[in-house]
This record gives C-alpha cells, sequence and structure tokens, in this order.
C-alpha cells in the first residue's frame, strides 16, 4: 500500500531543492530583460553577475544564495484527502531531509539553544505553516524560504483608517525607501491591506506567491498594484541598489476587512532571488508539480 505520508516528505523535499537552485521562469525572464535593458554600466554588470549566478545554481544544482532562507510552507488541504496531523511531521522531515542533501544553510536559531542545525525549531517553531481547509481531495503544497536580509525590511503600520487608500500607497512608499539597498533589489513587493496586525503580514506574504504580472482580479486593486509599480521604480534604488536598473520588478496587494477603527498595512519584500514552488498530491499518491 503506497505510504502518503512518504510521497508528501519526498515531493516537500523536492519543492525545497527547487526553490534552492532554480528560480520560476517568469522571475528568470524579467532579470534578463532588467540586464538587456538597463543601460548604466554598474547596474548591468549587477545584473549579469546576478543571471550568471541564476544559470549556475540550476546548472550544477546548488543553491543560487548562501542564505537559503526560512522555511515556509502554504498548505490547502482537501477536505478528503486522507491525512491531516501527519502531513505537518512529513513536511519536517522534509526540511531536515533537504538541509542535509540540499544542502540548506542551517537558519533555525533558537534564543536559548542556539542554532538547531537542521532549519527545524524547538517546539515545532519553524519551518512555519500556513494551513487553509478546502473542498476536494487534494493536498497542495508551495514552499517558500525567505533570506533574513529582506525579512529585515519587512514593515507593518497601523495606518489611522481617515487616510484610507492614500494612506496606504504612502506607506508603500515609505516601506520601500527605507529598504533601499538593503536586501538585494530588484525587489518584489508584497503588500497586504486590513485583517489585523498579524494578517496583513501574512496576506502581504502570500501576494508574493501570485505569478509575476498577474495582477488582482479586482480591477480596482489592479490598478493600484501597477501604478505602485510604476512609484516604486521612480525611486531609482536600482540593481543591488546602485542607481541604475529596475528597482522592483513587480507589486502584489490582497485585501481583507478590517476593523472600524484600524486599517493595518503589510509590506513584505524579496529579494531578486523570490524563491517559491509547488506540487499538488492526490488522494492516491500522484504528484502534479507546479509551472515553475
Amino acid at each position: 500500500m503506497l505510504d502518503i505520508a512518504q510521497v508528501i516528505e519526498d515531493t516537500a523535499a523536492d519543492l525545497l531543492k527547487i526553490t534552492a537552485t532554480k528560480l520560476p521562469s517568469a522571475l528568470k525572464e524579467a532579470l534578463l530583460k532588467g540586464e538587456r535593458e538597463t543601460v548604466g554600466a554598474l547596474g548591468k554588470s549587477q545584473l549579469k553577475a546576478i543571471n550568471e549566478n541564476i544559470k549556475l545554481a540550476e546548472t550544477h544544482s546548488k543553491p543560487m544564495c548562501q542564505d537559503t532562507g526560512l522555511v515556509s510552507f502554504f498548505v490547502k488541504v482537501g477536505d478528503k484527502f486522507p491525512l491531516r496531523s501527519e502531513i505537518k511531521t512529513a513536511l519536517i522531515k522534509a526540511t531536515k531531509r533537504a538541509t542535509q542533501n540540499v544542502p540548506l544553510r542551517p537558519n533555525a536559531v533558537d534564543m536559548f539553544k542556539g542554532n538547531t542545525k537542521n532549519n527545524v525549531g524547538i517546539r515545532g517553531s519553524v519551518p512555519w505553516f500556513y494551513f487553509d481547509l478546502v473542498e476536494g481531495d487534494q493536498l497542495e503544497i508551495i514552499a517558500m524560504p525567505k533570506g533574513g536580509g529582506s525579512s529585515n525590511v519587512g514593515k507593518m503600520k497601523m495606518i489611522p483608517p481617515g487616510k484610507g487608500i492614500k494612506g496606504v500607497k504612502e506607506f508603500v512608499i515609505e516601506a520601500v525607501a527605507a529598504a533601499g539597498p538593503l536586501a538585494c533589489p530588484p525587489y518584489t513587493v508584497g503588500v497586504g491591506v486590513g485583517g489585523g496586525e498579524d494578517m496583513c503580514m501574512n496576506l502581504a506574504k502570500k501576494a508574493l506567491l501570485r505569478p509575476l504580472y498577474r495582477y488582482h482580479e479586482d480591477e480596482k486593486i489592479a490598478s493600484l498594484e501597477k501604478e505602485l509599480l510604476e512609484i516604486l521604480n521612480k525611486l531609482e534604488i536600482g540593481a543591488m541598489g546602485l542607481g541604475e536598473g529596475p528597482s522592483v520588478i513587480d507589486v502584489h496587494m490582497e485585501f481583507a476587512a478590517r476593523h472600524p477603527a484600524s486599517l493595518p498595512v503589510g509590506v513584505v519584500i524579496s529579494c531578486w532571488a523570490l524563491r517559491h514552488a509547488g506540487a499538488t498530491i492526490d488522494k492516491e499518491g500522484n504528484v502534479v508539480w507546479h509551472p515553475h
């Protein structure tokens, strides 16, 4: 009988290898386009180095960055999928395996006991899981490791509700301007609006999973995304912060209802290496890999 838990573990371990060694095709093309279209020699040289690095990582199946990130999984569990709690156990095992086999740099540090050496936190604190219960009999897993440098420039703010969309836009611009060169641009920017102080950051991170240049189905939100993309590139941060080439590749926004007295806004910024990969497993253990 097929061991579904083992299929989950094997699939997640492979996803972590993909994320570490191979960027999504649309992002690779965006970075190549950035190199072609950048006029300044400094910016062009930085993008050329980034693109050569991406090619080497994929060719030799080695991590594209020494910081292989803090691991998180976005998981959708169908109500007829045969496993529940075992899913988390399998993903933890996969993280430990990938740490050894890819290899991933050990990035899980306990405040009192130090580095755990396996990217799994004591008491199950990491990898971080975003679980969603959905209809059907399938399990979707998206792996997303995120580096410390880009996480350090994330921002959240409770904006006075009266400022509305204008206040949202002002804060996003302030957050990206403050990031400047610190997190290896060109950036992809995720914005979460509404919910609570924790929810807006979760929304912002999930926004980064949307494929590049696929704007929100709500035309008002899509218009905001495009407007912010244009404005943020006028900051002229440039490739690796040198003022030449693209500053921001894309902007994605997600909205939730909010309390009348609150307007939470979260900004999650990815470095040029926006790493994520996904797969879907059916109840029989068959795996379909998402386009990458």
